[in-house]
């Protein structure tokens, strides 16, 4: 990355000198507009670009799409065949089956305890009348005080049975509304996975690359094809630490793409990305195009620069006859030390120690 700057008009009168054998050229600063623009390198990238990744793991057994294809949103692009997903899936819809039907009056394990409840009530009936006998038969002093007490016994008996019955009914209707609950789950699930076997367009748009082929093996998380928006693309720019600063939204940005570097593109900076790339070490800032790009491939390398600023009436020499150290050589008079402001690899801005009718030189 550079800063650099460009000067509206060329630096003219540069003379040629022959000093002890030295081949010398000599020139004056010049007063100039400069522009300052920070130069930085990109892509060009499809607005709401995503991967179209494998949701299961699995042989690819079909894609519906080659690159440059349009797709829309929910499009079945690629299948997956994975049998045991198939399997899962069958089999959870068969226990569901028959977890509903363990639900139902007609259920064998209902059914039975009804039966015994059924049971239990006419047993209950049986010993209710048959105490009602003997406390007849106690107060005539016909039966003993004990005989009375067992008929009572067995009829209170009889009712906590029922009532056991009862309550084995509603546990295991419970228990079995319970399955059904988690059985119902357990198949949307598979279903789930079993859907997943069939990868979907999550936005729709243009196929810009197709990164995997029939017949590959392919796990959860893998990228099949990148998908875009092919009528809406912008200019991902890579910026050093140390210019990062001098960016903002809103900024004019010139871009010429590597394909045709003869053509310049007018953008502006629309996004200050948030987060530092440790494995590219810059920051990125995205550019959209105000003029029509007629170029959209995606991936497309670029180059551009970002003008931050303009400076009217500058002082300027070119950048070769500034030295290290900002030392500049006087005619006749040796190195002195300049202030050196905006500096590119063509020209250099001087904010003091030169002027206008100095004569500098080098070699």
């Amino acid at each position: 990355m550079r800063t650099s700057f460009k000067i509206l008009a060329l630096v003219s009168g540069i003379a040629v000198l022959y000093s002890c054998g030295r081949k010398l050229t000599e020139t004056k600063p010049i007063r100039k507009d400069i522009t300052e623009t920070v130069f930085a390198s990109g892509i060009l990238v499809p607005e709401n670009q995503y991967n179209l990744t494998a949701q299961n793991d699995g042989y690819l057994v079909k894609l519906n799409f080659i690159e440059g294809d349009t797709v829309k949103a929910g499009q079945v692009l690629a299948i997956i065949e994975n049998k045991q997903n198939d399997f899962n899936a069958l089999g959870a819809r068969e226990l569901l089956s028959i977890a509903s039907t363990n639900i139902s009056a007609s259920a064998p394990a209902l059914k039975q305890v009804a039966a015994n409840i059924t049971l239990a009530q006419l047993k209950l009936k049986e010993d209710a009348l048959q105490a009602e006998r003997y406390k007849k038969l106690y107060d005539d002093k016909s039966v003993s005080e004990l005989e009375y007490e067992n008929a009572e016994l067995a009829m209170e008996n009889s009712k906590a049975n029922l009532a056991a019955l009862q309550e084995s009914y509603n546990l295991s209707k419970q228990q079995a509304e319970q399955q059904l609950i988690t059985q119902k789950s357990q198949t949307d699930v598979n279903g789930v996975l079993r859907e997943n076997n069939e990868i979907k367009s999550v936005i729709g748009g243009k196929v810009f690359q197709k990164q995997k082929q029939p017949g590959d093996y392919v796990k959860k998380g893998d990228v099949i094809a990148v998908i875009g928006d092919q009528n809406n693309i912008y200019a991902k720019l890579s910026i050093d630490e140390t210019n990062i600063s001098k960016i903002r939204v809103g900024q004019s940005v010139i871009i010429q793409l590597n394909t045709n570097k003869e053509k310049n593109y007018n953008g502006t900076v629309t996004e200050i990305y948030p987060a530092f790339d440790d494995q590219a070490q810059s920051f990125y800032c995205k550019v959209k195009f105000t003029d029509k790009l007629d170029f959209r491939i995606s991936g497309t390398q670029l180059q551009g620069n970002v003008i931050i600023g303009v400076k009217k009436n500058a002082l300027v020499i070119p950048r070769n006859y500034l030295g290290y150290g900002s030392k500049v050589n006087l005619k006749d008079k040796g190195q002195v030390i300049v202030q050196a402001g905006f500096i590119s690899s063509d020209y250099a801005e001087i904010i003091s120690g030169l002027d206008e009718n100095t004569v500098i030189t080098t070699e």
